[in-house]
C-alpha cells in the first residue's frame, strides 16, 4: 500500500511538471526567434561549431519526444521544434545537441548512463517478475524464494534505478549549460529569448529531479521495510 501512494505522489508530481513544462513550451513557442533560425538549423550550426560531421539531425513524431540518440548518431527533434522558430525550439535542439557532444567528447557522466542502460533494463523486467509473483500472493513466492529475499532484490533493483536517475542529473544538467552556452556566445538568441530558453530547460530538467527523489524514495521505503522485518 505504502509504494502504492509513493508511486501516486510521484506520478501527480511528475504529471505536474510536465503540464508545466508543455505551458512554458506553449508561450514560448509563441514568440518568434530573432534571428529567423528553425531548431533543425540551430542543431546543425551547433554541432558544425563543435566540429561534429557525424551526426545527423532528424525530425521525428510526438510532442517532446526530442532526444540524441548515440547508438546511430541522430539528434531527433520533434515536427514543432525542428520547424520552430522560437526560443524554445532553440533551447530543445541546443540541450540535444549538447549530449551529441559530450558524446564526441567522452563526457564521463555520459559513458556510465550509457553503460548502466542494460543493467537498467534487466533490473526493470527481474523486478516486474517479483511484482508479479507477489500478486499471486506471499504463498506463491515461497515456493521461489522466502519474502526476505525477495525484498533484497527490489532493493537492488530500485538501487539501479535510484542510481540511473541520478546519474542522469549530470548528464542533463550538463546538456543544458553547454546549450546556453552556446545560443549565448553564438548569438543564436537576445537577452530576452535567453531567459525563455533557460527557464524552459530549467523546467524541462526538474522533470529528471522529480523522478531521482521518486526513485530514492521507494529504495528507501523498501530498505525500511527490510530492517523492519529484522527487528
Amino acid at each position: 500500500m505504502g509504494a502504492l501512494v509513493i508511486t501516486g505522489v510521484f506520478m501527480l508530481l511528475g504529471w505536474i511538471v510536465s503540464s508545466r513544462l508543455k505551458s512554458k513550451f506553449q508561450r514560448y513557442s509563441q514568440i518568434h526567434l530573432t534571428r529567423d533560425l528553425t531548431g533543425a538549423e540551430v542543431a546543425r550550426l551547433m554541432l558544425a561549431d563543435s566540429g561534429i560531421s557525424d551526426v545527423k539531425v532528424i525530425s521525428v513524431e510526438g510532442q517532446l519526444t526530442d532526444h540524441y540518440n548515440p547508438a546511430n548518431k541522430t539528434v531527433n527533434l520533434s515536427h514543432d521544434v525542428y520547424h520552430g522558430r522560437n526560443a524554445a525550439a532553440t533551447a530543445v535542439a541546443a540541450h540535444e545537441c549538447g549530449h551529441a557532444v559530450q558524446h564526441a567528447t567522452a563526457y564521463s557522466m555520459l559513458q556510465f548512463r550509457s553503460a548502466m542502460v542494460p543493467i537498467q533494463n534487466i533490473s526493470a523486467k527481474v523486478i516486474n517478475f517479483i511484482f508479479i509473483a507477489m500478486m499471486f500472493g506471499a504463498f506463491a513466492i515461497k515456493g521461489l524464494f522466502s519474502v526476505d529475499t525477495a525484498l533484497l532484490i527490489i532493493i537492488a533493483c530500485y538501487g539501479v534505478f535510484a542510481l540511473f536517475a541520478l546519474v542522469t542529473l549530470p548528464v542533463e544538467f550538463d546538456a543544458s549549460k553547454r546549450a546556453l552556452a552556446w545560443v549565448q556566445n553564438r548569438g543564436i538568441v537576445n537577452r530576452q529569448e535567453y531567459d525563455m530558453a533557460k527557464d524552459a530547460l530549467h523546467t524541462a530538467a526538474m522533470t529528471y529531479v522529480v523522478a531521482a527523489i521518486g526513485a530514492i524514495t521507494m529504495l528507501l521505503y523498501y530498505v525500511m521495510i527490510f530492517l523492519g522485518r529484522r527487528d
